[in-house]
């Protein structure tokens, strides 16, 4: 599975801390440990306001790019910030913008940014009229933004979309309505990825990682490939790791053997 590693994120009172005081060391530090649980993508996002937003993202991609070779998802709301956050990106491997949707101010500023820079994008299901809820939306706004970005120029193949995970706790068909709508995109269009945040599913609710696992699991079998998460969750990257191998993604099942030799799938 495409892991987008989450933890460098200004939302975090560390992470937000760290950036202000320019403490390297914190931020490589998380770098480096998702880089090491199987990360395929480290997120980046300073979660700074105003104005400050610019520098934080840049010093905040040199930072991370000085002890891991992996591509980056440039995290920011603000068009300039990740055009400045690009900029900033020395790495071989294609980066990731997170995110565009069908909100028009997004549809007009951040959609032409990944298509100029031929990027990855997160692609959210949501338009104007804010995150679907009602059974069918969230995969009608998909195929729309699916057609637009890959109209406006974007290779099928570089779109991550995320069907929005909002919480169970708040209404108990989301993880029913998230699985339909991950089943129906894969059918729609085999050639994007999909993806999301999916820890959000268990917010408000105890055991929070033990929900996360079995949702996950369930996720991928209809057809999520990619996740927003926390890959030093030894035993969600187990269960991963398990999923792959019994959804017939692991050839011979290697990487599930490779990983259980090195110690990593927890019981």
């Amino acid at each position: 599975m495409i892991v987008i590693g989450e933890l460098i994120n200004g939302t975090r009172k560390a992470v937000a801390a760290a950036v202000q005081q320019r403490d390297a060391a914190h931020i490589q530090d998380l770098a480096k440990k998702q880089d090491a649980a199987g990360a395929t993508f480290i997120d980046c996002n300073a979660g700074t306001p105003g104005d400050r937003e610019l520098d934080d993202m840049v010093w905040l991609v040199r930072a991370v790019q000085e002890v891991t070779p992996l591509p980056l998802a440039i995290d920011s709301p603000s068009p300039k910030v990740v055009a400045a956050g690009l900029d900033a990106y020395t790495g071989s491997a294609t980066p990731m913008i997170n995110s565009v949707s069908l909100e028009q101010e997004r549809v007009d500023h951040m959609l032409p940014l990944a298509v100029e820079r031929q990027t990855n994008i997160v692609a959210l299901a949501m338009d104007d009229n804010g995150v679907p809820t009602r059974p069918g939306a969230r995969e009608d706004v998909a195929r729309r933004l699916i057609d637009t970005c890959v109209n406006a120029g974007l290779p099928p193949g570089n779109l991550y979309v995320d069907p929005v995970v909002t919480t169970q706790s708040s209404d108990t068909a989301t993880g029913r309505l998230i699985l339909d709508a991950i089943a129906t995109i894969r059918s729609y269009a085999p050639e994007v990825h999909i993806t999301g945040g999916l820890s959000n599913i268990s917010y408000g609710l105890p055991n929070r990682k033990l929900l996360n696992r079995v949702f996950v699991t369930l996720c991928m079998g209809y057809g999520l490939d990619s996740g927003i998460i926390d890959p030093t969750d030894e035993h969600l990257m187990a269960a991963i790791i398990s999923a792959e191998a019994l959804l017939g993604r692991d050839e011979w099942c290697m990487n599930y053997i490779t990983a259980a030799r090195a110690g990593k799938l927890m019981d």
